[in-house]
C-alpha cells in the first residue's frame, strides 16, 4: 500500500496492538489510539507488564489491521518505532480530549473506561481531568510494512 492508503487504514481504525520486546517472547497488548495525520498517541494504564518492558526497551512494533469476516478482504500495516513519553502537559491534555472524542464519534462503550484505568460509572471527561495515564507517542518510526490483498 501507499502512503495514502495506510494513513486512511490507520485514520479509520482505533485498536491496535503493541508488540514490546519481552525475554525469549515478545508481549502483544491492544492499545486504542488516536492519529494526527502525523504521529500516533496511545493511552496506557500506570501499572502492568507493558510498563516494565516499556521501560527496558521502548522500540516497538505496532499493527493495526482491517479485514472481512471470512477474510476475503484485509489491510494491514505495522511501524516499527519508539514509544516517547508525552511529557508537556499541554501536550498531555490536548491528546486527552482527542482520546475523549474519539470515543464519543466512534461510539465506544464507557466500559472502554476499563482498559485506560478508569470506572466505566465515570464521565468520559474524567480521562481529561485525570493523570491515571501515560501518554505516548510512536516516534523514530524506523521501517513500515503496509499490505493488502489484491
Amino acid at each position: 500500500m501507499d502512503k495514502e492508503e495506510y494513513d486512511k487504514l490507520i485514520s479509520k481504525n482505533h485498536v491496535s496492538r503493541i508488540a514490546f520486546k519481552g525475554g525469549e517472547y515478545p508481549y502483544v497488548a491492544p492499545f486504542l489510539y488516536v492519529f494526527d495525520e502525523n504521529h500516533l498517541y496511545f493511552l496506557s494504564t500506570m501499572y502492568g507488564k507493558k510498563i516494565e518492558l516499556y521501560k527496558q526497551n521502548p522500540h516497538v512494533a505496532v499493527e493495526i489491521e482491517r479485514f472481512s469476516s471470512d477474510m476475503s478482504s484485509y489491510t494491514f500495516v505495522t511501524l516499527l518505532g519508539r514509544l516517547t513519553e508525552v511529557g508537556a502537559e499541554s501536550e498531555r491534555k490536548h491528546i486527552r480530549e482527542e482520546f475523549v472524542d474519539m470515543i464519543r464519534t466512534r461510539g465506544l462503550s464507557s466500559n472502554v473506561l476499563a482498559a485506560l484505568g478508569h470506572s466505566p460509572t465515570e464521565p468520559l471527561e474524567a480521562i481529561v481531568d485525570g493523570d491515571r495515564n501515560l501518554i505516548w507517542r510512536l516516534d523514530e518510526v524506523t521501517d513500515i510494512i503496509a499490505l493488502k490483498n489484491a
